[in-house]
Parts: C-alpha cells; structure tokens; sequence
C-alpha cells in the first residue's frame, strides 16, 4: 500500500498536499481500494468557499457512492477536470493524475490538525 511521506492525511481517507496556501486534494490509495471501481467524481463546489469538514463532492464507485470532505477550511479554486472523461485515475495513480481539487487555504493552522503518514499507517493498520 502506498503511502507517501511528504503528505498529510485525514481520518477520512483524503491526503493533502500544501503549496504555500494551497492545498491539492484527493483519496488515499486505501480508500481507492476500499471503494473498488471509481466510475465518477463529482464537484459541484468549484469557486466556493467552505468550512473544514464540509462535503466537496462524492465519488462514486461500482458499488457506492461516498462524500468528499474538505479537511482544510477555504475556497476550492480548481477542479481536476481529466477525471470527467478518466475517473479510473483515482484507482490508478491516487497521488499524482488521479487528485480532485486544490484549495486555497484560509486556516493555515488547521494543517496541525492533518495526520502524518505514520499516524494514517496506524489509523489503517498498514
């Protein structure tokens, strides 16, 4: 299982990468996993700005759907469209082609809350 040290992590299964103020978000290669067959993402939050915690969008799988949620307050300034034509790519690279938003931060010291990829490996008993 692949989990990258240089990101954070939510308890819901979302890592986080921050540049300066903005954050790119996505799932982890566990929940890909967990949910099987992504066959669509859905964002429907592009230039809003949203409280952590908040639903940013659903992806659905083969047999689910699950709620997005914003694990860092602020707007989400852009949406990864290549997953409207190849959702397939949050199962394939999680961490790279496969991200879903970018955020620009506005609570820069909730990033203290994020999980480090040791504390994900114990949270999934990886």
């Amino acid at each position: 299982m692949n989990i990258p040290a240089n990101l954070k992590y939510t308890k819901d299964h979302e890592w986080v990468a921050i540049e300066g103020d903005v954050a790119t978000i996505g799932i982890t290669d566990f929940a890909q996993r967990e949910l099987g067959d992504i066959v669509y993402v859905e964002v429907e939050t592009l230039d809003q700005t949203l409280d952590k915690d908040e639903v940013f969008g659903t992806v659905e799988a083969v047999k689910t759907v699950s709620d997005l949620f914003l694990p860092l307050s602020g707007e989400v300034v852009e949406f990864n469209e290549g997953l409207e034509t190849e959702p397939e790519l949050v199962n394939t690279d999680p961490y790279g082609a496969g991200w879903m938003i970018k955020v620009k931060v506005s609570n820069v010291d909730e990033i203290a809350d994020l999980l480090s990829d040791a504390q994900y490996k114990e949270l999934i008993g990886a």
